[in-house]
């Protein structure tokens, strides 16, 4: 068994320490003692056997001091290796055991702990009880060893152990493919089998990893000398993680050192992300912390955690990273948790740009000009996406006539594009409280896209009339231009119809008609769905302690119910516009409830009565061919259509009425729509759940910060079991569960806050007796 070059190069080298310890000159000098013509390393290997065999001779030949000697340790000359082996525990032997998994000891027997294990004191003075399994290795010449010189006999050690004399060992070993015990390796590297020089062969052997393999033969530890190609394996490894080791040092010294520094002067996020390395890591924390990891990104996140001295968790990781100001105090975990796209490739970018430049109207030469039509934009005061507005007149027979306008992106797009592509594979845009991240890029979403004031704007205008009962008399659809005239919130709204302005009546027409088309809806069967909804926009999310600013929007308001009805109308109008002209449309429907409306008729109309209505709903349902009877709206069919410059599957209507309206097939068959529904609709499921989830953890975060021991009124939703009701702050539009000592479904309550963790998603509340708020 010849050494590989790998390893001949390592043996070679042996260090000039181990070679002084040898009292030998170094094999340096032989390799440049050789004769000429031949290489060094031909040199080296030529004379390696004889200084191999010279180094032996020496250790046999001479006559050492031994240190052990000077310890007054017992000889071992007249004990056989088979005696050693064989040994039982006794008292006063000094042993070797494994403490736990990293660290083993050396100790001194007592006395007997039960039948089979023993009481040992070790080498830093603690008594503890040890199993037969835990010993790894009896000291031999050890009787009576006092424990008090524990420390001397590793501190003399220490003047023996010297790794590279396993690579000597191992090249003269090998070659001759011999196998040794502990006490023969220290006969040939010692020159000595003495309790000191067998203890110093054990530890080296018992701690190598690249020269020798440990196997057992009759119940005697026997060292083998591994083959050459394991060695340069083993070695190869042994320097990789000695670069790794020392890569986990430098990076843990930056962690450390950005944990140190104030919170204005914490690096930035992207100085992590520059050198790979860095960046590996750093992501493989980010993973750990959100629980979304490959097995290598969570061995280097333990690694890491292990060596910052934190506990191997996600919430340890987490507070690393908020530490070191990669991450901001509250950032969004489920950004990465769900790998959202909150950007877009420089390609999607440029063909947006591009539309920018030169988009022209194809629909130009059939659009109707609507621009003296005054045009009602309402919607939430921070929304960047405006993409409906509203118009109404009476006509001379007294019916009402509404016209629904949507914003028209198809005019910029083309079914199958890349940037159709891509608005499918994001399915809506994401709202949060911190952030909003569209469909399209923005500047073409908020902007071309977009309904702007004062601005003649494409649209597709949805045109009802009302019979007096509020059911459709007439529709249609049409390619249009608007000049929208008023951009209102829903605040705003509110106040100009409680205002009743006379040269606001197109605004009270619309009021009017929504609330005939609410009652017609009800004779149909509908369900009253409305609730307390919370919204919340926080200002520079990234400070510790950011702006959060609370609205609390009640469904019944006059502005939201307006508008809602209209939405209604507009998707019951495509409907229709769809079944009578055989077009594939993405239908939605909603079988009725078996428990019948009136059921809940004694709970007082709002959350309480809601809450109810939704726990009996049935599933939703699609179709793709035809509309289906939608029971909750108390409509017979619906499309969504009013947002296609956010939702995916409303721009999927507009292709396919847009292309009627033109002349043309529809570019998407049934079964094309309904693969392209079930793929917008994933992201659209992670979108609510994103919103959900943030808007929760900002409601909490509100509520953490508010002055301890402050009510809240709090209204009954439901009873769980016995006492246990679920409650809706109305203040602040958010449910929670406790026990109430009294009250029914839809009575109030007052409450105050007992324990609020935005982090861990924990809201806890008390109510307030009655005699302890008087």
């Amino acid at each position: 068994m010849r050494p590989s070059s790998m390893a001949a190069r390592v043996a070679s080298g042996c260090s000039s320490a181990a070679l002084a310890f040898f009292r030998l000159r170094p094999l340096g000098r032989a390799a440049r003692l050789a004769p000429a013509g031949r290489s060094a390393f031909g040199a080296t290997a030529a004379c390696r056997g004889r200084l191999v065999d010279s180094v032996l001779q020496e250790l046999r030949s001479r006559r050492r001091v031994r240190v052990s000697a000077r310890i007054g340790l017992q000889g071992t000359k007249e004990l056989s290796d088979s005696k050693i082996e064989k040994r039982t525990i006794q008292k006063g032997l000094l042993l070797e055991f494994h403490k736990d998994s990293e660290r083993s000891l050396l100790a001194v027997v007592e006395r007997p702990d039960g039948k089979k294990n023993w009481v040992v004191t070790d080498q830093n003075g603690i008594l503890s009880s040890i199993k037969p399994q835990q010993v790894t290795y009896v000291v031999p010449g050890t009787m009576d060893f006092d424990c008090s010189r524990i420390a001397e006999f590793l501190e003399k050690a220490q003047d023996l152990l010297d790794p590279t004399i396993l690579e000597c060992a191992w090249m003269e070993l090998s070659e001759k493919d011999k196998s040794v015990t502990v006490e023969e390796f220290a006969d040939i590297v010692y020159g000595s089998k003495e309790s000191l020089e067998s203890y110093c062969a054990h530890f080296l052997l018992s701690r190598d990893i690249v020269y020798f393999v440990k196997v057992e033969s009759r119940g005697s530890s026997i060292y083998q000398p591994r083959p050459s190609a394991q060695v340069d394996e083993l070695l190869r490894r042994k320097l990789a993680k000695e670069a790794a080791d020392k890569e986990l040092e430098e990076f843990v010294h930056l962690l450390k050192s950005a944990k140190a520094l104030p919170l204005g002067s914490k690096p930035p996020k992207n100085s992590w992300l520059m050198e790979e390395k860095v960046k590996q890591k750093i992501e493989s924390l980010q993973a750990y912390a959100v629980d979304a990891c490959n097995d290598e990104q969570r061995r280097m996140a333990g690694n890491i955690l292990k060596a910052m001295g934190f506990a191997r968790t996600s919430s340890a990781a987490l507070k690393l990273l908020i530490n070191v100001g990669y991450f901001p105090v509250h950032v969004n975990l489920d950004l990465f948790r769900y790998d959202v796209q909150t950007t877009y490739t420089e390609k999607v970018l440029s063909v947006a740009e591009e539309l920018l430049v030169d988009c022209p109207d194809s629909d130009k030469h059939v659009r109707k000009d609507l621009s003296n039509l005054r045009v009602y934009a309402i919607d939430v005061d921070e929304a960047d996406e405006l993409d409906d507005a509203l118009s109404a007149t009476r006509l001379p027979d007294g019916r009402i006539k509404i016209w629904i306008h949507v914003a028209d992106p198809t005019c910029f797009l083309q079914p199958r594009s890349i940037l159709d592509r891509e608005a499918m594979h994001r399915g809506t845009s994401i709202f949060l409280p911190t952030a909003t991240f569209p469909m399209f890029p923005e500047r073409l979403a908020m902007n071309a896209m977009s309904l702007q004031q004062g601005t003649d704007c494409r649209s597709v205008s949805v045109s009802v009339i009302l019979h007096p009962d509020g059911s459709i008399a007439e529709y249609s659809i049409e390619n249009s231009v608007i000049k929208p005239t008023y951009m209102l919130t829903y605040e705003g709204a509110t106040e100009l119809l409680y205002m009743n302005l006379e040269e606001e009546e197109d605004l009270r027409i619309l009021q009017e008609a929504a609330s005939i088309r609410a009652q017609w809806r009800r004779s149909q069967g509908s369900i009253d769905t409305a609730m307390i909804e919370p919204r919340i926009k926080v200002a520079n999310p990234d400070d510790p302690e950011p702006n959060i600013n609370l609205y609390v929007e009640d469904q019944t308001n006059p502005a939201m119910q307006l508008v809602s009805e209209m939405m209604i109308l507009c998707g019951e109008a495509v409907a229709a516009f769809g079944s009578d002209n055989n077009i594939p449309l993405p239908y939605r429907g909603h079988p009725q409830s078996n428990t019948a409306v009136s059921a809940f008729a004694y709970l007082p109309e709002g959350p309480a009565r809601s809450v109810a209505n939704i726990s009996v709903l049935r599933a939703a349902e699609m179709d793709f061919r035809k509309p289906v009877a939608h029971g909750v709206l108390g409509i017979p069919g619906y499309v969504q259509f009013t947002s296609p410059i956010r939702r995916y599957v409303d721009l999927l209507a507009h292709y396919q009425v847009k292309a009627f309206l033109r002349g043309e097939s529809p570019p998407y068959s049934a079964g094309d729509l309904e693969g392209m529904t079930f793929i917008a609709s994933m992201h659209v499921k992670v979108a609510r759940k994103l919103h959900s989830n943030s808007l929760r953890y900002w409601l909490l975060e509100y509520l953490r910060r508010q002055p301890k021991g402050r009510k809240y009124r709090a209204l009954i939703l439901k009873f769980i079991k016995d006492r246990m009701a679920t409650l809706l702050l109305v203040d602040v539009g958010i449910q929670v569960t406790t026990v109430v000592a009294a009250g029914k479904v839809g009575d109030e309550a007052s409450v105050v806050l007992e324990m609020v963790h935005p982090r861990d998603d924990i809201l806890s509340v008390t109510e307030i007796a009655q005699d302890t708020e008087e």
